[in-house]
């Protein structure tokens, strides 16, 4: 991404010690070249439910698990670039940012942002670090860091991910061409039964002739 004024953004990655992020950053890291490649994963998780009589397994949603994020950072200090800097230097900040913090006995809890992708909301579960070239005193002039974040969920998120079913977290739908009530509670709660509740919340009256378009919250609901 380019900002206004010409100058092509760099990815930073800001360090906080609260894990809501009220702290305030209190410290950042700007990757000097940025990655050429970003790579988002996340999994789903379920319960496999075998029906008498049957050899197939029906695959029942439980949650969505913490994505991970993976970037890879080159350092040059062979000034090539233009900028000569110190890789060393320039590592110790990395790990400084993202690692061990022991004022709250823990690593920092971190933002990662890049030109118009999401801001990452995650902390640091594994870096590597390669060094490629060396002048003649020893000293790296070259190194590639590879670092794997994975999402920092506030607490009432975490908890309800941990459960077994999304009933436990609020949804909102726009309503399809097609959809009903019914078949959007069995997509959300895994069960259609919870029409009526959804219904009541909602102040739906016929939940039979529902508009598409219409704006409907599917609150947690008891199981």
């Amino acid at each position: 991404m380019v900002s206004p004024r010409g100058a092509l953004e760099k990815l930073k990655i800001e360090a906080y010690t609260k894990a809501d992020y009220s702290s305030g950053m209190v410290g950042r890291f700007d990757a000097y070249v940025n990655p050429n490649e970003i790579t988002l994963a996340y999994e789903m998780e379920y319960d496999s439910a075998q029906g008498a009589g049957t050899t197939n397994s029906r695959m029942n949603f439980k949650s969505v698990k913490p994505g991970d994020l993976a970037l890879t950072f080159f350092i040059d200090g062979t000034g090539a670039n233009g900028v000569v800097i110190d890789v060393q230097g320039k590592i110790r900040e990395f790990q400084k940012i993202t690692g061990y913090n022991g004022d709250i006995h823990r690593p920092n809890y971190l933002k990662v942002a890049w030109g118009t992708m999401e801001i990452k909301k995650c902390v640091l579960k594994s870096a590597s670090i390669a060094y490629k070239l060396f002048g003649p005193d020893g000293i790296p002039l070259r190194a590639v860091i590879t670092a794997n974040f994975t999402d920092n969920s506030d607490d009432e998120t975490r908890v309800a991910r941990s459960r077994d079913r999304s009933p436990d977290l609020t949804h909102v739908r726009v309503v399809k061409a097609g959809e009903n009530l019914p078949m959007l509670c069995y997509r959300i709660y895994g069960d259609p039964g919870y029409y009526l509740e959804v219904a009541r919340a909602n102040g739906i009256d016929d939940f039979r002739d529902i508009a598409p378009g219409t704006r409907i919250i599917f609150p947690p609901l008891e199981k």
